[in-house]
């Protein structure tokens, strides 16, 4: 009797240690983490800079040949080394690209080239006004992301294998810190209804990112 009880402890303490063993095997792993992390980061951030290339299109396509055309094709310029960046980093990093990309596409190009339409009944003045709070309210939505992204990487990422990745978060959030300061240089915020404007193109973008980073 004292053996087969003996005998059962023996089974069950095997079998608690197996069990144990097999929860630990599906463990995510820190490395499988880190992986994620650049997964999700990568392509959030190529979807991004792809409405942003639209948005910058749409807007030339208005106000190309008006003063402020200049200006608004040198912050599409650096939107277009920025979306060439991330096409180069999606397979260096095995990153999957968002699958609404074509969604992305369209919304950037119709948010660049309509909401100042709308709003400013197509007068060159107000167009420009409202093509500069449309970049001032999607820059600091974006910038507010970056300095998001860039903790993360400060906390999970290794700082001299994935230095390259750091680095061009870092300018990237630089370059559109500088266009949300341009816009309002060019008078963003003298744009009818800006504060509502930029309120629901912040939300909109808010709302992008959150789709992006999981589809």
């Amino acid at each position: 009797m004292i053996m087969s009880r003996l005998l059962l402890k023996r089974i069950s303490r095997s079998e608690s240690s197996r069990f144990l063993s097999s929860l630990t095997s599906f463990e995510v792993k820190p490395e499988q983490k880190t992986q994620e992390l650049f997964d999700k980061i990568i392509r959030v951030d190529h979807a991004g800079e792809l409405a942003a290339d639209r948005i910058y299109a749409g807007q030339m396509a208005i106000l190309g040949r008006t003063d402020v055309g200049p200006t608004i094709q040198h912050m599409w310029d650096e939107e277009k080394a920025h979306l060439a960046k991330f096409n180069e980093l999606i397979p260096k990093y095995k990153a999957r690209p968002s699958v609404l990309l074509p969604l992305w596409n369209v919304a950037g190009y119709a948010l660049g080239k309509i909401n100042f339409r709308f709003f400013c009944a197509g007068t060159a003045l107000l167009g420009k006004e409202a093509a500069m709070a449309c970049t001032v309210a999607v820059e600091a939505v974006i910038s507010e992301h970056y300095n998001d992204q860039l903790r993360d990487l400060m906390e999970h990422a290794d700082h001299t294998k994935d230095k390259e990745l750091m680095e061009t978060i870092k300018k990237f959030r630089d370059d559109e810190t500088q266009h949300h300061d341009t816009g309002l240089a060019n008078k963003a915020e003298q744009a009818p209804f800006y504060q509502g404007l930029t309120s629901v193109i912040k939300m909109g973008c808010r709302f992008g990112i959150y789709i992006a980073e999981r589809i």
